[in-house]
């Protein structure tokens, strides 16, 4: 093999750090250069990595000396994400590029803490974030995100600016009701309200919009699943055998639908004391692993509970934002890279790419 060839094989089947997938699942050698002097090598990742671009370049440079003993290597990692494919019968929205439902069987696992963190995650690696607060009956965001009592703006009466905290784009419908107001709606009612949030917002060229579910398996979420055009899913969990029985209805729930579930997030996995950093596995152990193995599909990441995450969040300033350097933030950051890289993985849009055909009467 020449020393082009051992740099591309190596390459490609390495596991990356900080997401363990090889890289020929989640990006592509986009430029190899070689001559008796060294390499130039470009590689492109289909999920956002700032964060890690360091750590691979030097990751990627041994590998690839060591493949083909060549010393003087230059790698240069970039990023681009990609609209991927939504359910058969919808088309993605216009100026986003991928939906992805944060989803739980039962409300009180964690989950729009979770979804709160894992988009000020995507934004902090370089994406361009939108969240949008699916849960009606009790809009969690607005608090999470330091938005409450602000309104969104409109300029022609019809359609709706999303407000921006901490870089990212929000809309839930706390931001139009009275905060001690309680929505008596009937399911025809929320998800038509829900339809409007989604397609009356104005959002600007995100590459990931997060949708933070209701909790539940039922008529409204099923058919929320059924009417916004999803790239892919993930179900939040804790390891307690109760929370896993209803997660295992969740991810059926979107199979049914034809939404590829992009893994599972145990959250609440182990307690941290905040006076002694003991850590204590208070609601079981293993219990997001068996499940991910039973249905074939990823443990996306293991999130501790701790009071400060609960402190932040109720402040406004999520712990990504709050504390970056914390050991929670950084579960929060390798979790999100692990969801973007395992949505790289799968089946690109190509509806934008096919001109209208119009059949018109002579």
């Amino acid at each position: 093999m020449t020393a082009k060839q051992q740099i591309k094989a190596a390459l490609e089947n390495a596991s990356l750090p900080g997401v363990n997938f090889a890289l020929g699942e989640v990006g592509r050698i986009r430029h190899l250069e070689c001559d008796a002097n060294g390499a130039k090598i470009e590689v492109e990742l289909g999920f956002p990595c700032a964060g890690l671009k360091q750590p691979l370049n030097d990751f990627l440079r041994d590998l690839a000396h060591d493949a083909s003993g060549l010393n003087e290597i230059e790698v240069t990692v970039v990023s681009k994400v990609t609209a991927h494919g939504v359910q058969r019968t919808l088309k993605p929205l216009p100026e986003v590029s991928n939906i992805i439902a944060v989803a739980s069987g039962k409300g009180g696992v964690g989950k729009s803490t979770t979804a709160a963190n894992l988009a000020l995650a995507l934004n902090a690696d370089g994406a361009a974030v939108g969240v949008l607060d699916a849960d009606i009956y009790g809009p969690s965001q607005p608090l999470m995100l330091g938005l409450t009592g602000q309104r969104p703006l409109s300029e022609d009466g019809k359609s709706m600016q999303p407000l921006i905290a901490h870089g990212l784009q929000v809309m839930s419908i706390g931001f139009l009701i009275d905060p001690d107001q309680p929505m008596v709606w009937r399911g025809p009612m929320v998800t038509q309200a829900l339809n409007q949030l989604i397609t009356q917002t104005r959002w600007s060229a995100l590459d990931y919009l997060i949708v933070d579910m209701p909790p539940g398996t039922g008529d409204i979420q099923l058919t929320l699943s059924q009417r916004v055009p999803v790239s892919g899913a993930v179900i939040v969990t804790t390891p307690q055998d109760i929370a896993l029985l209803d997660a295992r209805k969740g991810l059926q729930m979107f199979r049914k639908v034809s939404v590829p579930v992009l893994g599972i997030i145990e959250n609440m996995s182990t307690h941290i004391c905040s006076n002694c950093g003991f850590e204590e596995p208070l609601f079981g152990s293993g219990g997001g692993q068996r499940m991910a193995e039973s249905f074939d599909v990823d443990l996306l990441g293991q999130l501790p509970l701790e009071l400060a995450i609960r402190t932040q969040t109720d402040s406004g300033t999520p712990t990504v934002v709050a504390d970056p350097d914390s050991a929670a933030a950084k579960a929060y950051q390798q979790t999100a890279r692990r969801m973007a890289a395992r949505l790289a993985m799968q089946g690109k849009d190509y509806s934008s790419k096919f001109p209208n055909i119009v059949v018109e009467d002579d």
